[in-house]
């Protein structure tokens, strides 16, 4: 099967924040930004606990992106670190590998 171009893929941003919370599973986040971000499409790559954090890296669509920011930021248990066009220079930024 071909390959789908570049060009038909669509533009993203990688957002990069941490969550405060103790003792959450990959699966319990997952329902918590269902409800965080439920008026848009995204899907989670990376969920890694670090110095107490956990740090997580998510993909939205360019045209939700700045709605996306706004809501993890709303919530007071999620604060965005950084983003990205690239997920590589996300995951640096957070000190994730």
């Amino acid at each position: 099967m071909a390959k789908v171009n570049k060009a038909a893929r669509g533009k993203h941003r990688w957002v990069g924040f941490h969550f405060f919370k103790e003792d959450f599973s990959r699966v319990k986040f997952e329902e918590k930004l269902s409800t965080v971000l439920s008026d848009v499409s995204w899907r989670l790559f990376d969920f890694k606990i670090s110095d107490g954090f956990y740090k997580c890296i998510i993909k939205v669509p360019l045209e939700n992106y700045e709605s996306s920011l706004l809501s993890i930021n709303a919530d007071e248990s999620l604060e965005t670190l950084t983003s990205s066009g690239k997920i590589r220079l996300v995951r640096e930024r957070l000190g994730i590998e």
